[in-house]
């Protein structure tokens, strides 16, 4: 099982990706501008993780529009909290309703 990521993402410290897009809970409602913090192997492996975790919370769909890894710790709430989730294997969902 390769371990360290098969690309130009030399980080010191774990993978942690933020995922941004829209979850949906009621069909053809409105939706709810999300931030999902995770750790992964990879990009694939990470939206898998998301769309289960998102699931699991009620959404029946999901818009995801951007994903990227964070090379910084965030200092400001409730990124800072998130991304401790995320280091210690937890999906953190943030909703900005």
């Amino acid at each position: 099982m390769i371990t360290t990521p098969d690309n130009d993402n030399n980080l010191d410290g774990p993978m942690v990706f933020i995922i941004i897009g829209k979850g949906y809970e009621v069909k053809g409602g409105d939706g709810v501008d999300l931030h999902i913090m995770l750790r992964a192997p990879d990009d694939d492996s990470a939206v898998r993780e998301a769309l289960n975790a998102l699931s699991e919370e009620g959404f029946l769909e999901a818009d995801l529009d951007q994903i990227g890894v964070l090379t910084d710790e965030p200092t400001e709430e409730p990124h800072a909290s998130a991304y401790q989730g995320a280091l210690e294997g937890e999906v953190a969902i943030i909703r900005f309703e």
